[in-house]
């Protein structure tokens, strides 16, 4: 008898000052995509993730010119990690199931490593807080797709 997925959800806990109005980037389907927006040489601006061929809302701001990956056919994110300050995620790195990575952002502040404790699970979604400047949190939510 398989396990209920229930089993196979986990969440890393929210790190940052998470000032400001909550988001999610959740939605159906699988994650295909990722844009993050850049404050030059500061902290993390916005993040948008796209489902199948569908992107979510931007989450705090779009504006400027995005860093961006596109996952391959079977390709999950398996790992997010990054750097927070005085309120704000400064750098994010997602890790794909492949070994491939999109860094952005600058290496300031306290570490934050987040991933599956299940095997097989993979990002389901993100959420946290962001305050129209910026993302001052961010979790990550995982499970089996």
């Amino acid at each position: 008898m398989a396990a209920p997925l229930q089993d196979y959800y986990s969440y890393s806990m929210a790190v940052g000052d998470g000032s400001g109005t909550e988001y999610t980037t959740a939605s159906d389907g699988r994650i295909t995509g990722i844009r993050i927006w850049e404050n030059s040489n500061a902290y993390i601006r916005g993040i948008q993730l796209r489902y199948d061929a569908d992107w979510t809302t931007a989450v705090c701001t779009s504006n400027g010119n995005p860093m961006e990956m596109t996952l391959r056919n079977n390709e999950s994110i398996v790992q997010v990690s990054g750097k927070y300050y005085s309120g704000y995620i400064y750098e994010i790195m997602f890790v794909t199931s492949r070994g491939r990575s999109l860094k952005v952002g600058q290496p300031y502040g306290s570490s934050f490593n987040f991933y599956p404790t299940n095997v097989g699970s993979e990002l389901r979604f993100l959420s946290g807080r962001q305050n129209g400047n910026g993302i001052t949190s961010i979790g990550a939510h995982w499970a089996l797709y």
